[in-house]
């Protein structure tokens, strides 16, 4: 590299020409690493050395305090702007409130999705309507936004439609599943089975990917795994369906974050637009198995139940749960585009304390000490999975680039 001279600590022999007598001469130099725009040659000086151009020296050879000394003179760019990046406060403090409004946002919603969705299925018992009715209101409330110019319409293609089929299923069977799991059990409880997320994300990766993790990742389940068995044995009001919901629901959602991931490659959509196509498709898949399970008879005869022992409330109730539904999913596809992986994994583990937390204070829910603990060794389990895991993340991407 080719380098510039300012002043600085530092000295150099020089040699006269008439007495041959060496001495040192104490001068500053500092290098510096400039772009070379001038050169010149065979420069003069005297011992009222300017500085006011950093210097190279090529040579000491016959360098006389009082002689000449051949030297280059180099100049920085200055027609070439400075790549300097600087995180100023003001920045930093607007970015931090940001990602706090979208927790914020994301976990009260969340919170109020649940409540209303578990006391709809309290007095209206059919599971496959209530997941049908939450995505068919996301997808009018998109529609509407799409109609008035309030959001602006993807542009897709039938190549878009195709990778988003499989997501499209997996989603479905995990709603629903998740649904019926909350109709049978209490919301905590179906909440700390959810917990058990990442080790079917590890399982399904290893064996059906071939992924291989380091042994730390695999640590990280055992909390989990242990926490939430220890939940599930203790539960007053265990149900085996509810359990096995919750259980599905894991596996579903696994399968639905791979198949996304390799959907959204190349992708231009942005997030909202994203999960509403997702919820279209949904939508579709979901009906005709909702009417062939449940079907429109049923339906009646437990409306005309729940509207007589609720009162209409319950209408209400219905709108806000699916209102709210696409709502905290709309945010937190959307905070994926401002905040890292890392960052989202812990406020999805914190979403669920909060989500168990409320109901148990709202629906008066009996908690065993012992069924507490379960429940607090799962989700620690959880945020130390997301710790190793993007760890693990960041190191192997590292290694390809």
């Amino acid at each position: 590299m080719i380098s510039s001279i300012k002043p600085a600590s530092s000295s150099f022999s020089t040699t006269t020409i008439s007495g041959n007598i060496s001495r040192s001469i104490p001068t500053k130099l500092q290098f510096s690493p400039l772009h070379v725009i001038k050169n010149c040659h065979n420069q003069s000086f005297n011992s009222n050395v300017s500085h006011q151009k950093p210097l190279h020296i090529s040579t000491t050879q016959n360098f006389s305090f009082k002689r000449e000394v051949k030297v280059e003179a180099y100049e920085a760019d200055r027609s070439r702007p400075l790549d300097i990046n600087i995180d100023l406060p003001e920045e930093k403090s607007s970015q931090k409130l940001k990602i706090g409004i979208y927790f914020a946002t994301w976990w009260a919603l969340n919170v109020v999705f649940n409540i209303y969705n578990k006391k709809v299925l309290n007095a209206f018992p059919y599971p496959w309507l209530t997941s049908t009715l939450s995505l068919a209101c996301g997808s009018l409330m998109m529609l509407v936004s799409w109609a008035t110019r309030i959001a602006e319409a993807p542009k897709t293609d039938l190549d878009f439609w195709k990778t988003l089929f499989p997501v499209a299923v997996a989603h479905t069977i995990g709603h629903v599943a998740a649904t019926v799991s909350m109709s049978k059990v209490a919301v905590s409880f179906t909440h700390i089975i959810k917990s058990g997320e990442p080790a079917f994300s590890v399982l399904v990766s290893r064996f059906f990917l071939g992924e291989s993790f380091p042994l730390p990742v695999y640590l990280s389940l055992l909390p989990i795994i242990g926490g939430c068995a220890l939940a599930a044995v203790t539960e007053l009001n265990f149900n085996t369906i509810g359990f096995m919901g919750a259980m599905i629901s894991n596996l579903a959602f696994v399968f639905r974050n791979i198949f996304s991931k390799k959907g959204m490659k190349g992708n231009s959509v942005s997030g909202m637009n994203y999960y509403a196509c997702l919820s279209m498709m949904s939508l579709l898949i979901l009906t005709p198995f909702a009417i062939a399970v449940e079907g429109p008879k049923m339906w009646a005869a437990g409306w005309q139940n729940a509207v007589s022992q609720i009162g209409p409330n319950f209408v209400w109730w219905v709108v806000a749960q699916s209102v709210f539904y696409h709502l905290y999913n709309q945010v937190s596809y959307m905070s994926l585009d401002q905040i890292s992986p890392l960052t989202f994994s812990i406020g999805n583990t914190m979403k669920r304390i909060s989500v168990i937390v409320a109901s148990i204070i709202i629906f008066h829910t009996p908690v065993q000490p012992v069924n507490a603990l379960g429940a607090a060794i799962a989700v620690l389990g959880t945020f130390l999975y997301s710790q190793v895991n993007n760890t693990h993340f960041v190191m192997k991407y590292l290694v390809l680039e």
